[in-house]
């Protein structure tokens, strides 16, 4: 049980780990609201994630292979990367003035939960989890092994959130108006070009899934 809770932890620490939307709303909502908003941000996403990975390890995830499912979701995504894009560059623009910080939490947070349950790439990911505890040697796995496979991966996501907040905070959060502009601008171009490569990625998924496909064989990091 213990080698399947620390797979898990590491997988989990990979997911979080790779760069993507909510790492570039982290850094947007950090540059201005520092530590507690850039916080709020991946305990939000945390909402999402939990969600897909409860459905995932029910074995729902093999459902969103389906396009009904799957092409609803993604086009959400891609819409939302695109208008966090656009209120980006729109905010550069705009001298920073101090809201309350409660305003922006929530803000932050609303932002980490739309992005995590709209991720697009979440859908593959999830769907695998399957195969994932076969890897470590899980076969024929028990609600046992179900239960310590997720707490693994939440355990490493709940710890991610602190240190990428941290992160954010010690490197990107600045009193300086011009730096904070160009971290909202640098943010609205990631957001544009992650929609464009979400919506690739959407089409071609589309266009080549095969009828009788109902699962994903292997697990690789997602832009989170």
């Amino acid at each position: 049980m213990l080698s399947l809770f620390f797979s898990a932890f590491i997988l989990g620490i990979i997911f979080n780990a790779a760069p993507g939307a909510v790492f570039a709303e982290t850094v947007r909502q950090g540059a201005r609201g520092g530590y507690s908003a850039a916080l709020a941000v991946q305990f939000g996403s945390l909402v999402g994630d939990s969600t897909w990975a409860l459905l995932g390890l029910a074995g729902i995830g093999l459902l969103l292979q389906l396009d009904g499912l799957r092409v609803p979701i993604g086009v959400a995504g891609v819409l939302y990367l695109l208008y966090l894009s656009w209120d980006s560059w729109k905010s550069a623009k705009v001298e920073f003035t101090v809201a309350p910080r409660d305003d922006v939490n929530r803000s932050a947070l609303r932002a980490g939960v739309l992005l995590s349950v709209t991720n697009p790439q979440n859908v593959a990911f999830i769907a695998a989890l399957g195969s994932a505890m076969g890897a470590v040697g899980v076969h024929a796995p028990t609600g046992t092994d179900y239960a310590v496979f997720f707490a693994g991966l939440m355990s490493a996501s709940f710890l991610w959130c602190f240190v990428c907040a941290w992160i954010v905070a010690r490197i990107f959060q600045r009193t300086n108006q011009r730096w904070t502009t160009l971290t909202y601008q640098l943010c609205a171009l990631a957001f544009f070009a992650l929609a464009v490569a979400s919506f690739r990625d959407l089409l071609t998924s589309t266009s080549t899934a095969a009828p009788t496909k109902t699962a994903v064989t292997s697990l690789a990091p997602v832009n989170r």
